[in-house]
């Protein structure tokens, strides 16, 4: 490095290079190891600022090593320094982010921005309430502009630090007991944590107008997007001080009454975050107007810069459809008890927007594989899944008829058999960018149709057409792409594994939408297994079966994870949802044509040999059972032994 660094520079130049470089290692080694007789004379300040210095004449990545030592300097000591060269610590770190913050490194500034959130969190109960008030009203007066718009920056990516800090879920461990970080939190959230978001809408607010003529600059768009981020960060807060108003047991009767949860709801792969920062905050979130100005704001650009396909993964769009997505996860005591209405209107207004994103489904795919970013596809996947963790069946269903003369279910599915297609067809470098939002939509059908407690007497038919005719179109493209890949080697052990998995989980999903329409989709695989058959009995000794025992393996599995659930012991259950749709006599039908399939078909195709084994271990065990229970079965009803139709 050092001769590529020095390519062209005189030997006085590289000396000189390298006699700074080593005082920066012996600076860099003495902040590391302070002595607590040292530190009034070898204070963390001091040896920043010459570290900077230094810095400045060689090399910036230096800065980055005088920001981690300082940091680690300085909770080291922090017992042993004065009150006053502690508050003096913070307060360098803020100047040093706002002096610096038109630098054009801006990882060492926000790695010093860090720092300086991580001190004050550690001197927090240690500040007094007029101490923290004047610090923060010195960032305040740079978020309002009065140092420059870097600045203003500056202050408000502090803002977002602080809020990260002492966040539980993304807080920096310095080794304090709990109740410290509970006690720092508590009182963040109830004396700063409001003031902080409002002070980011004004931000925002003032640099709205350039920002929708087009006319803003790089840096307030920077403003701007920070603004969003460290709203995000705060709907991102576990609210517990705040959230005042808990709902008893009267309460909590309404909220099921009215179509939303009280509780979170456990997701496979998800976390589900409910936003309840409590009634406080219903002026600031819900009565202002101000979801409707960010939706409005979004959406001009959105319009104004659709020919510019990079826009939508700009920082100023992440952040704002961040926001916008948290925003569907506002519940709690922050609506008043008014059978959910005002929850309600936020959630259409909300939805009215997000549907821009991904309808027409088949447009919307169409123009990600032209080239157009897949990230607004994925929020508004987010979106409905953070929708459906809040809303019942019955009430996700009905919130896009009050606009459109379909329901939400019928776009869930639209969409989600369009993302199913494309994740069938999808080459290496394409299945990235549908396997989440395949995910995501999954598991929101997961969400809306796994509850073991779903009455589908409560849904319309359309709701159930909707999950048949999804279904239908993963069964049409799974077998597809299974006989596509009847060929293929399987070299990589380890990944067979790792995609085996993978299939079960998906293949446990699928099983969910298939139940809702149990009636259409049982009968659906037993006539595509029976043809299959009938085309294996049609070729036999002429065609290469190989592609058709691979499509036979595709519905022998699938049709495993529909009509049976793994449990938490070895036997398998019937799952609640065919209970009482679907007949023993049935079951015995398709175990039936499970075993026609000789043996010698393994050979050719060595991957269907595997099946048959584990889905007939699967059903022998569940018609054992049903043989004991049911006082009608006759010994001599060998399932073996019937006919398959």
């Amino acid at each position: 490095m050092m001769s590529s660094f020095g390519r062209g520079a005189s030997e006085a130049e590289l000396s000189q290079l390298r006699s700074t470089m080593e005082a920066i290692e012996v600076a860099c080694f003495s902040i590391q190891n302070v002595h607590p007789n040292s530190v009034e004379t070898l204070s963390p300040i001091s040896f920043f600022r010459r570290f900077h210095t230094m810095a400045e004449r060689v090399y910036h990545k230096y800065e980055e090593q005088a920001a981690a030592a300082i940091q680690d300097a300085a909770l080291r000591e922090w017992g042993f320094l004065a009150a006053e060269d502690k508050r003096s610590l913070i307060t360098f770190c803020l100047c040093y982010s706002m002096e610096h913050a038109s630098s054009a490194d801006a990882y060492v500034q926000a790695k010093v921005s860090s720092i300086g959130a991580l001190l004050m969190k550690r001197g927090w109960m240690e500040l007094s309430a007029a101490e923290k008030d004047a610090f923060f009203s010195e960032v305040n007066r740079a978020i309002h502009g009065a140092h420059g718009v870097d600045a203003q920056f500056a202050g408000i990516s502090f803002l977002e630090s602080l809020v990260c800090e002492f966040s539980p879920s993304t807080s920096s461990a310095i080794g304090l007991p709990v109740e410290f970080y509970e006690q720092c939190g508590a009182s963040l959230e109830l004396d700063y944590l409001q003031k902080f978001y409002c002070w980011a809408q004004e931000a925002a607010l003032n640099v709205t107008d350039k920002a929708i003529g087009l006319v803003a600059t790089v840096t307030e768009l920077k403003v701007f997007s920070a603004a969003l981020r460290l709203m995000f960060q705060i709907m991102n807060w576990e609210f517990r001080s705040t959230a005042n108003g808990a709902y008893n047991s009267s309460n909590c009767r309404t909220m099921l009454s009215s179509g939303f949860r009280r509780h979170a709801v456990l997701l496979t792969k998800y976390e589900c975050v409910l936003v309840e920062p409590g009634p406080t905050w219903r002026d600031v979130l819900i009565s202002s107007g101000h979801i409707d100005w960010l939706l409005r704001v979004y959406g001009v650009l959105r319009q104004k810069l659709a020919s510019d396909k990079i826009w939508s993964d700009s920082p100023l769009a992440v952040s704002a459809r961040q926001l916008i997505v948290q925003f569907c996860s506002l519940t709690g005591s922050i609506f008043p008890l008014d059978d959910g209405q005002m929850q309600k209107k936020h959630l259409l207004q909300l939805l009215s927007a997000i549907i821009q994103w991904i309808d027409p489904p088949d447009v919307v795919i169409a123009a990600i594989k032209d080239g157009a970013s897949e990230s607004e596809l994925l929020d508004g996947c987010h979106a409905l899944l953070s929708i459906a963790t809040l809303t019942s069946t019955e009430l996700f269903d009905d919130l896009l008829k009050s606009f459109r003369n379909y329901g939400t279910l019928q776009l869930l599915s639209s969409l989600t058999c369009e993302v199913v297609k494309a994740h069938a067809l999808a080459n290496d470098e394409e299945v990235e960018w549908c396997s989440e939002p395949l995910d995501v939509l999954l598991e929101t059908w997961s969400i809306l149709f796994g509850q073991t407690d779903l009455d589908k007497k409560v849904l319309a038919s359309d709701g159930i057409d909707a999950a048949a005719k999804l279904f239908y179109t993963i069964v049409d493209s799974q077998l597809k792409a299974a006989a596509a890949s009847a060929f293929d080697a399987e070299d990589d052990a380890e990944h067979f594994h790792a995609s085996v998995s993978k299939r079960d989980e998906r293949f446990s999903l699928y099983a969910i939408i298939a139940r809702v329409a149990a009636d259409i989709t049982i009968p659906l695989l037993m006539r595509l297994l029976s043809e299959r058959f009938a085309l294996l009995h049609q070729g036999k000794g002429i065609t290469d079966p190989t592609c058709t025992l691979e499509e036979i393996y595709w519905i022998l599995l699938m049709a495993g994870h529909v009509l049976t659930d793994p449990g938490e012991g070895e036997t398998p259950l019937v799952p609640e949802a065919l209970e009482t749709e679907w007949t023993r006599e049935e079951d015995e039908r398709l175990l039936h044509l499970a075993k026609l399939m000789p043996t010698q078909w393994s050979t050719i195709a060595p991957i269907v040999g595997r099946t048959p084994s584990q889905c007939l271990e699967r059903y022998e065990k569940l018609l054992d059972a049903a043989c004991v229970k049911d006082e009608n079965y006759e010994l001599g009803d060998d399932p073996r032994k019937l006919s398959p139709w």
